[in-house]
């Protein structure tokens, strides 16, 4: 079983605690979606469990192997997708593909997933929003990575690349943990298989729908 324990993680920001003792475990073969409203503490959470930020206290373990100085950036078991576009914008989708992936068969498998045919001739900087975030999620999905780190994936981009982008996470977790965060909370609860609400800096686990409605988060 390969499992990401987070353990006591806290964190404050200008003497205000954003984030409170939360620990998760989360596994390999599942979709872990947190909810939260702005500023609650959900991107933070995850640029802290990749290292990009530096939390007040943090006990994180891959496979029971505790993480020294949680220097997970360097640790290539997880990957990170970001809410800003990445890519550089004066390449072809065919270049950045051969520039992440020196093996052929790898190529082949980004090439020959859907729609990536349709654009691998424009550059980077040509692509719809919906176009840019798939493309990027299919890169960081054929890495080795054996978690990945998603911060809204769905926001801002096409209906048809979110179906496309569901649909690629749903066979993506057979062999990777995925833990995502996002306000498109309908698509993100149709893949999830654990859901968790950040709210006043706590951890709460939700169940259904109207218990997001109970603690405040939907209205309706």
């Amino acid at each position: 079983m390969n499992i990401l324990e987070i353990k006591n993680l806290n964190k404050s920001f200008k003497g205000k605690q954003i984030l409170k003792d939360l620990s998760f475990d989360f596994l390999v073969g599942e979709t872990n979606v947190i909810f939260g409203r702005n500023g609650s503490g959900k991107s933070t959470l995850l640029k802290l469990i990749y290292g990009t930020l530096k939390s007040d206290k943090l006990e994180l373990k891959i496979n029971g192997e505790l993480i020294k100085n949680n220097n997970v950036i360097l640790d290539n078991r997880i990957g990170y997708l970001p809410q800003d576009n990445f890519l550089p914008k004066r390449l072809k989708v065919s270049e950045v593909i051969r520039m992440y992936f020196r093996e052929g068969d790898k190529q082949y498998k980004v090439f020959y997933a859907p729609k990536i045919n349709t654009i691998e001739n424009r550059k980077i900087g040509q692509l719809s929003l919906g176009e840019r975030r798939y493309l990027e999620i299919v890169l960081l999905g054929n890495l080795d990575h054996k978690f990945l780190l998603l911060d809204e994936p769905f926001s801002m981009i096409e209906p048809l690349f979110i179906e496309i982008i569901k649909d690629f996470l749903n066979n993506l977790k057979k062999t990777k943990g995925i833990i995502l965060t996002d306000h498109y909370y309908n698509d993100a609860i149709e893949i999830a298989d654990k859901i968790y609400l950040i709210k006043d800096g706590n951890k709460i686990k939700i169940d259904k729908k109207r218990d997001l409605i109970d603690h405040g988060y939907l209205t309706s």
